[in-house]
């Protein structure tokens, strides 16, 4: 799936869309994002020495895992962070790498998902963490800005 089929999932516009394409296989979310060196997030971070933020890393990791929620975030919901466990940064990624994630569901409770992702550079482990998402209704959310 490309970023146009990935925009009918995920509500991410622009610089927050951090997949270049994203397929399941086997219960498996793969996912790709090759790092330009334009992105917002690398300016300042650091300078004169490009790393990309770990929190950066979770995003795609999350945003990966969303593509096995695409049939219960249909009718207005949508999916947000819960929680992070176990997050293990092993090297950095930096411009020009093509971060590969591969995620799964570990289990679900009521609104409640929790996954386990890995994402890699050329087969290199580069990061791996647990986290979950609650699915929220697109409209409470709406309603709630002041």
């Amino acid at each position: 799936m490309d970023r146009s089929g990935i925009m009918e999932i995920l509500p991410h516009r622009n610089s927050m869309l951090l997949l270049d394409e994203v397929y399941e296989e086997d219960g498996i979310a793969h996912g790709t994002y090759t790092i330009k060196g334009d992105e917002f997030f690398l300016d300042g971070h650091f300078p004169g020495m490009p790393v990309v933020p770990g929190v950066i890393l979770c995003e795609i990791l999350a945003q990966s895992t969303c593509i096995l929620l695409k049939d219960q975030m249909q009718d207005g919901k949508v999916a947000l962070y819960a929680g992070l466990d176990n997050v293990r940064f092993k090297k950095p990624v930096l411009p020009g790498d093509r971060f590969e994630t591969r995620c799964h569901i570990t289990k679900s409770r009521g609104i409640f998902y929790f996954a386990q992702g890995e994402g890699y550079v050329n087969g290199e482990l580069k990061i791996k963490a647990e986290y979950s998402f609650a699915l929220a209704d697109k409209s409470v959310l709406c309603s709630q800005k002041s």
